[in-house]
């Protein structure tokens, strides 16, 4: 017999995307991402011309996209799930254009720091890209299109900052926010010729309760996602400052090459590891979580270009296996559930968590210097995997 869906569609008349268009969902991602993640590095330059000239604010302007962008997602997912994914996500794109153009032409600092609370109210560009392809694939196809998406982040947090800095001389970051506008503008163009996948006003109502899925999944989801985001971005902020304290003969190039090493691990390893774990991904989350507590661990120690070079490729090999298994164990819970609305949630998880691991970061660097969010990073990957693998195996046991 046929399998119905959460709507009442058989599994055969569920809308599949080809493999070119899916890879054009996360091309669209890639360019939209260019502004929201390669200039906020930049706010100390940015804010001295519009008034602000100590710049004391950067770090709270950093996080108020995130912030915010947090707040909105769970009600853009379900509104996606009400009124259609393809006309939400290209809401998202067009809403960062709007953002974008106004924080390049903000004379002020009020006036800047609007448009990017508007950047993450109307933004949410990577939550409403994956409820999109999750309405239109499923499975192993879905968990892949979900690591592409995450190969977009990656791609595009080692590419945006170093093509703004080439810019630079010719144009100020502040006045690149305007320019950048035109990248989710083409994205939206781009993606209007994308079918859009068939919605249901209330898919949870629609669905018998005897055939609700299991809430423990998504528990672990959410529980998962939100460590794994704390555990690895409480090392971003501090980590150039580490670095120049224990290399104080390096340039900044070859600091900034050692933070985008994990991210270009990903795109590398992300593919094979995805064969590895698609059928097993609790297994693999485990695993990269003990990967990264390890390699965050080492850090504190780490006094030689040749050890930093191999804790950065071990945490680039934990951030794979963690980031490839949280997309496939989303890919198992978006079924029977509305997307829009598990894949807000999912965003509004990871935010917090990346709010959590900034604040985290602030507070343990002023009593305890740049090596303290590292040892704080590995503490919540350890005691993670510690807890899964528990899980894991009294699961198993109970069998």
């Amino acid at each position: 017999m046929t399998a119905l869906l959460h709507d009442g569609r058989t599994r055969e008349d569920r809308p599949v995307l080809r493999n070119r268009q899916v890879h054009a969902v996360a091309a669209c991602y890639f360019v939209a991402s260019f502004a929201a993640l390669g200039l906020p590095p930049y706010l100390t330059e940015i804010l001295p011309a519009l008034g602000h000239r100590g710049a004391r604010w950067a770090g709270l302007l950093y996080v108020v996209p995130t912030v915010f962008g947090a707040l909105g997602a769970p009600l853009w997912g379900r509104l996606a799930d009400r009124f259609g994914r393809k006309r939400l996500l290209l809401r998202a794109q067009l809403g960062l254009a709007l953002s974008f153009l106004l924080a390049g032409l903000a004379d002020s600092l009020p006036a800047f720091t609007a448009a990017l609370v508007l950047q993450g109210v109307l933004g949410g560009t990577f939550a409403a890209s994956n409820g999109y392809l999750a309405a239109a694939l499923d499975g192993r196809r879905l968990s892949w299109a979900l690591t592409l998406m995450q190969g977009s982040a990656r791609l595009a947090l080692v590419a945006a900052p170093v093509l703004v800095g080439g810019l630079t001389p010719w144009l100020s970051p502040h006045r690149q926010y305007a320019l950048l506008a035109v990248l989710p503008l083409a994205a939206a163009l781009m993606l209007a010729a994308l079918p859009e996948p068939p919605h249901t006003a209330e898919p949870e109502a629609a669905a018998a309760p005897a055939e609700a899925p299991p809430p423990g999944p998504l528990r672990t989801l959410y529980a998962l996602e939100f460590a794994f985001v704390l555990a690895t971005v409480i090392s971003y902020p501090y980590l150039l400052t580490l670095v120049g304290e224990r290399l104080p003969g390096l340039g900044p190039s070859a600091g900034g090459a050692l933070f985008a090493l994990p991210h270009a691990c990903y795109l590398l390893l992300a593919k094979p590891v995805h064969a590895a774990v698609a059928h097993r991904p609790y297994l693999g989350a485990v695993t990269g979580f003990a990967c990264v507590a390890a390699a965050l661990a080492g850090h504190w120690g780490a006094s030689t270009v040749a050890s930093f070079v191999a804790l950065r490729l071990l945490l680039g090999a934990g951030m794979t296996l963690g980031l490839v298994s949280l997309s496939a164990l989303a890919a198992e819970a978006s079924r029977g559930r509305g997307p829009g609305r598990l894949f807000g949630s999912l965003e509004f998880i990871s935010k917090a968590g990346a709010v959590v691991a900034g604040a985290a970061a602030a507070a343990a660097t002023g009593l305890w210097g740049p090596a303290a969010p590292v040892a704080a990073g590995s503490a919540v990957a350890a005691l993670t995997a510690v807890v899964s693998t528990t899980t894991l195996l009294r699961t198993r046991w109970s069998r």
